[in-house]
């Protein structure tokens, strides 16, 4: 094994111990988490919201016991995978050990250790986009057209993780044309890797077509709910925070692209990084989107600032080179993961406050990270709504009803009663089981709906009662309440139907 293999190996290997050294036992899994897991019990072609991906992920977890390990596996190896691939790109252009450290030490100490903790299609986001610019690169050098093939399916399988990446596309093919590089598009392979593209993903834009394109349902919904609320200001700032100890690596690319003579063939990653930025602006979009554009310009940087610092006098700023990036990092390090208690963040709000970690996408501060409180009460929920499910007459004749695809997938993770929750919400609104006549529910509703619903669904029950309610007031779904009602006077699968055909002729 070589030096410079047994490093690479030591960065990956403190990549998954930092993944789950960063994970407090006190907190559940995240929302998204659970509708994520349950997509691998219902393979498809596409979702509502996001691409198959992330459900053919889902479906090996379950294969290998559906346990916290290998659901927090997937997103470490991910990030892992994407040191590798910034590892190879400085290797690529030709940096020494010295690049190849810093370069590793930068992306371990980012954003990227925060966005690894969730089970996301995110992690695999980030992945795609440095594997897709790392393989422009290898064409770039070599003009060896089947890197223009391993790009298509490259983008192909990114796109089939999450629509974002083309943003990547919408960045880099303006560049191209700017630059001497726009020569590729008089090659027939270019178009030829095209449609390998295209076949790829070909599935999942007819299930879109097939579903009426829920995707753009999905668009507006995020454009008016979550989007609405975005400061163009912030999402600037954000940037800055995600690679705060690498900042000096990334904008030293941006120079060294212009003027770094060995460098000069790649100048159209100096103009995609402004034009994919413009339009993330333009869209509003939110700030995490844009994390996967910055670990090729750490491996440019890290190259450039190697090439500057080869001069014997220098030698000492290597190790503060290299140190910058982890002091940096220290006081996110603090506040930025799930390893601390609610009580202790509430306590210590202010630290938090200074990063923008309290705002949420509703455009507010609140006493929690977002992500944070939608780790909690989930179990508590799961295990409620198992007794109340287990005391009721004919609990196989029970539908599970919930407000949001978080309380139903959480449910369907913890329960021990082979609860098989549903939900007008996401994903779920497909997945009832319309075979079944039922004679019972069970409501789960949010805490800002729960007024009326005894008034207006007990008279539709011989019996109805609360039930019980998550108390964990740290919780996203504080409040959150269980009604529990049986004895159907009317028929509970005809009023399904009904729901889903108006939710879905509204879509």
């Amino acid at each position: 094994m070589t030096k410079k293999t047994f490093i690479l190996l030591g960065f990956i290997f403190l990549k998954f111990i930092l993944q789950y050294f960063l994970l407090s036992s006190e907190y559940d899994l995240q929302r998204d988490e659970y509708l994520h897991l349950d997509q691998g019990q219902h393979l498809a072609w596409g979702f509502q919201s996001v691409p198959p991906f992330t459900s053919w992920v889902s479906y090996l977890i379950h294969l290998l016991g559906n346990s916290v390990f290998w659901i927090k596996f997937f997103p470490a190896l991910f990030g892992a995978l994407t040191i590798f691939v910034v590892w190879k790109a400085i290797e690529e252009l030709n940096g020494n050990l010295f690049a190849l450290i810093l370069g590793a030490t930068c992306i371990l100490f980012s954003a990227l250790l925060r966005l690894n903790t969730l089970y996301q299609p995110n992690s695999f986001d980030v992945l795609s986009w440095t594997t897709f610019y790392f393989v422009v690169i290898k064409y770039f050098k070599t003009e060896n057209t089947k890197w223009l093939f391993i790009s298509a399916v490259v983008f192909a399988f990114g796109f089939l993780n999450k629509y974002n990446v083309v943003f990547l596309i919408i960045g880099l093919l303006p560049a191209i044309l700017l630059t001497e590089q726009r020569k590729m598009f008089a090659k027939k392979e270019l178009y030829f890797s095209i449609l390998v593209g295209l076949l790829i993903v070909l599935p999942n834009l007819i299930w879109q077509y097939k579903n009426n394109f829920p995707v753009i349902h999905h668009l507006n919904e995020l454009a008016e709910t979550q989007l609405v609320n975005v400061d163009r200001l912030n999402f600037l700032k954000s940037q800055l925070l995600f690679y705060i100890g690498s900042i000096a690596v990334i904008f030293s690319s941006f120079y060294a692209l212009l003027f770094h003579k060995p460098f000069r063939k790649y100048k159209p990653f100096f103009f995609s990084i402004l034009f994919t930025l413009i339009a993330f602006v333009y869209f509003k979009a939110k700030d995490y989107y844009a994390i996967g554009i910055y670990p090729i310009y750490i491996a440019f940087g890290s190259v450039y600032i190697a090439d500057l610092l080869k001069s014997n006098w220098k030698i000492y700023l290597k190790p503060i080179a290299i140190a910058i990036p982890i002091l940096l990092f220290i006081p996110i390090f603090n506040v930025a993961f799930p390893n601390k208690s609610p009580e202790y963040i509430v306590q210590h709000s202010e630290k938090y406050e200074k990063f923008g970690f309290l705002r949420w996408e509703d455009g507010k501060n609140h006493e929690l990270p977002q992500d944070f409180a939608d780790m909690l009460g989930w179990e508590e929920l799961a295990l409620k709504v198992d007794r109340v499910y287990s005391k009721l007459p004919n609990k196989e004749k029970t539908l599970v009803l919930c407000d949001n695809y978080g309380q139903a997938g959480a449910i369907n993770y913890y329960t021990k009663q082979n609860i098989k929750a549903v939900s007008f919400n996401a994903d779920y609104i497909d997945w009832f089981d319309l075979t079944k006549n039922y004679e019972n529910l069970i409501r789960i509703k949010e805490a800002n709906e729960t007024d009326a619903e005894l008034k207006e669904t007990s008279p539709f029950f011989e019996t109805s009662l609360i039930s019980g309610s998550i108390a964990n007031k740290y919780s996203r779904e504080f409040g959150t309440t269980i009604f529990a009602f049986t004895g159907a006077k009317i028929d509970i699968k005809k009023r399904i139907k009904d729901e889903i055909d108006k939710k879905k002729n509204y879509r």
